[in-house]
């Protein structure tokens, strides 16, 4: 009489994979979020922990005088209104284009479409630095070179290819006959979009936004070059200030970029409950 051979429990093995997966995670979280508490925390020391050989990795006595510093710090209401007006005109006209582009992409079959696809893919390759000098050129021949204007549609060269492209899929994911269903029961196509696209593909649209606005707030070098008033350079540009040839001041640097860091965290933090609320009702929708 022969017995089977036993074979190793696989509850141990998918348990210990499971905790070195969980320590992987844990790791790079670490990892992720270190340079984050870094800048909150210099933002916090005060002077004589700044510049240790030993570093601090905590503070027994934060202050707010790097903050307070920073905020009075010459042109910082201008920078903080720049940074606000440019990154959400940047981030509400993207999200308009794009969404527009990617219904006539995913809903219309028309002359030049493979080619205007092909485009997008192609521009996101270039990198930013490479089309600086180009882009000066045609700013400048149309005057917008040190206009707020002028770095809004620059950003929107280099938002909008990607929102496209990510709107684009979230339409072509609402199939086609929601809205013919809907322009059966009486809705012109117009009504069909907007009671039954618009809302399917919200989670798309607040995915969009949140790169947009990121991109455009923290965006450097394209601010750098094209405003050369300082009355309308933008927050990473007005950073730069606290370097100088006296040193610098490592204390309203962090306060100021921890400052900087805040709106797109709040922002997040509010239209991500809007993200995750849009997903479920995506799901049983469709």
């Amino acid at each position: 009489m022969t017995s089977e051979p036993t074979r190793p429990p696989r509850r141990g093995r998918r348990g210990g994979g499971r905790i070195a997966a969980n320590i992987v995670g844990v790791a790079a979280s670490v990892l992720l979020i270190f340079p984050v508490y870094w800048m909150v925390l210099t933002a916090f020391k005060p002077g004589d922990e700044l510049l240790t050989y030993t570093p601090h990795f905590a503070t027994l006595h934060p202050t707010l005088a790097n903050f307070s510093r920073a905020i009075h710090a010459p042109h910082f209401g201008d920078a903080l209104g720049n940074s606000v007006l440019i990154a959400f005109s940047t981030m509400i006209i993207a999200l308009v284009l794009a969404l527009l582009a990617a219904v006539a992409i995913a809903r219309f079959r028309w002359y030049g479409r493979r080619a205007f696809i092909f485009a997008i893919l192609v521009v996101q390759m270039v990198p930013m630095s490479a089309l600086l000098i180009p882009l000066y050129l045609m700013l400048n021949s149309i005057d917008a070179v040190n206009k707020l204007s002028g770095v809004v549609l620059t950003y929107l060269a280099f938002v909008l290819p990607f929102s496209i492209w990510t709107l684009r899929g979230f339409v072509a994911g609402v199939p086609a006959e929601l809205e013919e269903a809907a322009m059966v029961d009486g809705c012109t196509r117009l009504q069909a979009f907007f009671r039954i696209v618009l809302p399917l593909v919200f989670p798309g649209l607040v995915a969009t936004s949140i790169y947009a606005l990121i991109q455009s707030w923290n965006e450097y070098i394209m601010a750098y070059v094209l405003l050369s008033d300082q009355k309308k350079e933008t927050l990473p540009v007005w950073l730069v200030s606290f370097v100088s040839a006296h040193g610098v001041d490592y204390g309203a640097l962090m306060a100021g970029a921890t400052m900087m860091a805040l709106p797109v965290v709040v922002f997040f933090a509010i239209i991500q409950r809007h993200v995750a609320s849009g997903l479920t009702a995506g799901a049983v929708k469709g």
